[in-house]
């Protein structure tokens, strides 16, 4: 039997009042590199704040890695949407690795032998060594989520969770960030959850996909979730997923469909296998 590394039974998660995932029955199997898509709104980062256990179900349950999810569990690697230089730009990417070593307090460590193994692993883990003496300012935005991604790895966890990496970086940049995610999830045998705005970034590199839309959500490889009726479900409109040049397009009315797959925006999806009931 294949083990899970998340499961979600009947789970309705209402942020605020308002319902963003309903009775969702589904299990993401551990070991896999799973890009987790849709709509803007659609709950993708409320997911992963469920997981991370900063966010309890209005209804139904959830585990990951087998347990009820808990905060602050080193189990689960964290890279968190940084849509501006994170703070501290002014710090080394040394310095910057090295302050997550003991998350819960303030300032930087003074670490000792082991820490600065620690730090220097992470670094060597996705190949940053370089950017040790560089200070974040001076970082492009790939070289940027290199060390948040340093900073997940830290305390070697069994699922990584990548909140939408891809924001603002040009295409070559995020293609180096897919590649080393694919590559540390290979690598240390664990989960990856990859959230991103469009699918055909991921195309390659991706096991399944877990897609969200109207409350409702579909999982399974590429070729089974995207796809014309899949979408439409989870739209809840009439939606054409259309495949070219490798790449892959959902529309809507003659027109790309709005959203992480929405309007004006390329997707790359495929038969539901994994599903949620609507």
């Amino acid at each position: 039997m294949i083990p899970l590394a998340v499961e979600l039974h009947g789970l309705t998660l209402a942020p605020g009042g308002r319902v963003v995932l309903r009775d969702v029955t589904l299990a993401v199997p551990a070991g896999r590199f799973v890009g987790v898509l849709g709509p803007n709104g659609a709950g993708k980062t409320t997911l992963f704040r469920a997981i991370l256990g900063l966010l309890r179900p209005a209804a139904g349950r959830m585990l990951v890695l087998g347990q009820p999810p808990a905060p602050g569990a080193a189990s689960i690697g964290y890279v968190p949407q940084v849509r501006t230089q994170p703070a501290g730009a002014g710090l080394r990417g040394w310095e910057f690795v090295a302050g997550a070593v003991r998350g819960a307090r303030w300032g930087l460590p003074r670490l000792g032998g082991d820490g600065r193994a620690a730090v220097l692993a992470a670094l060597d883990r996705v190949d940053a060594r370089a950017l040790a003496d560089r200070p974040l300012a001076a970082l492009s935005g790939g070289e940027r989520q290199r060390l948040l991604l340093a900073q997940a790895l830290l305390d070697q966890p069994r699922l990584l969770l990548l909140d939408e990496p891809l924001a603002g970086l040009d295409p070559r940049h995020a293609a180096d960030v897919v590649a080393l995610a694919r590559q540390v999830g290979q690598e240390l045998g664990i989960t990856v959850l990859f959230s991103a705005h469009e699918l055909n970034p991921l195309l390659g590199a991706l096991d399944e996909v877990l897609y969200l839309g109207r409350g409702a959500a579909a999982v399974g490889p590429v070729d089974e979730v995207v796809t014309t009726p899949v979408l439409s479900r989870l739209y809840g409109a009439p939606v054409e997923v259309v495949r070219a040049g490798g790449r892959v397009f959902v529309m809507s009315g003659g027109s790309p469909a709005a959203g992480a797959c929405g309007p004006r925006h390329e997707q790359g999806h495929g038969h539901e296998r994994g599903h949620a009931r609507a």
